[in-house]
């Protein structure tokens, strides 16, 4: 069974304009989850316009649904320590009712230059590839184990290093809300392979993701894994002028064997988008 969900960036919008379609999301059943994405400043558009704080505004919205399934798509690891960031995601959980879907990557790609002056300007630090894989490793890591563990525990990584580990309180979902992993990378796809509940890919090579899809699946096989545990997701944009390629390009990626599509929705919103998305898309 395929479910499908919505994406509305946090940038170059206003705040009552993106809980407008996720009210109206919250209230039509086809839309089963929606996501923002995490970055500090705009990848479009102005550079100087407004961009808002992932974390933040997914609680805020968490509190004005009640049914969405919700996340960020996906949380960069960069941004912030990785015991920091299994206390905000347990506490969304908890504002949510227990409907966090806890997405996360190894953060922006080194080539982007637009996305890359958000470090310089956050005063983050931004490290090599293996670092940001080998920091991710150990962040999946750490926290599934804040999310259950009921004593307090040190953990010495190469990247990750706590002394009296503790999250409290402990998400809603037992063992902890489902881990969405993002990215395409092959050494990203072996962390998925062992870290993940479900698997995002921004859509439009399909060739490519297809193939992506099947390296993880050798992937999980190396290590013992049912490849059939990891949910197969991926993004979509919405084209407002042709809805029938968004249709085709939805048809293509479920053939191809991807349960779980995200659908993104840019700026400025139309009327009515959400009841758009439902009955022009999914019906």
């Amino acid at each position: 069974m395929t479910s499908f969900g919505i994406m509305t960036a946090p940038a170059q919008v206003d705040y009552p304009d993106i809980l407008e379609v996720w009210r109206d999301a919250d209230a039509i059943p086809e839309i089963e989850h929606a996501w923002l994405y995490d970055h500090l400043m705009p990848l479009g558009g102005d550079p100087l316009g407004p961009a808002y704080e992932g974390w933040t505004l997914l609680a805020a919205l968490a509190a004005q649904t009640e049914r969405l399934r919700l996340g960020l798509l996906v949380t960069s690891n960069r941004f912030r320590p990785a015991a920091m960031l299994a206390k905000i995601a347990a506490t969304v959980d908890v504002v949510a009712g227990g409907r966090l879907d806890f997405g996360i990557g190894a953060g922006s790609r080194p080539g982007h230059p637009i996305a890359m002056r958000e470090y310089a300007a956050h005063g983050l630090p931004f490290h090599d590839a293996a670092h940001a894989l080998g920091s991710l490793a150990e962040a999946c890591t750490v926290i599934r184990r804040l999310w259950t563990e009921i004593e307090p525990f040190d953990f010495q990584g190469k990247h990750v290093n706590l002394t009296g580990a503790f999250c409290m309180p402990k998400p809603i979902q037992r063992p902890g809300p489902p881990i969405i992993i993002g990215g395409r990378s092959a050494g990203l796809l072996r962390i998925v392979a062992e870290h993940a509940d479900l698997w995002n890919i921004p859509g439009g090579d399909l060739e490519d993701v297809i193939a992506r899809s099947a390296l993880l699946d050798r992937y999980c096989a190396e290590i013992g894994r049912d490849p059939q545990a990891i949910t197969r997701s991926i993004h979509l944009s919405v084209s407002y002028d042709d809805p029938s390629a968004t249709r085709r390009a939805i048809a293509e990626a479920t053939a191809a064997g991807f349960q779980h599509v995200v659908l993104g929705l840019s700026a400025p919103y139309p009327a009515g988008l959400a009841r758009w998305v439902a009955d022009e898309l999914l019906t």
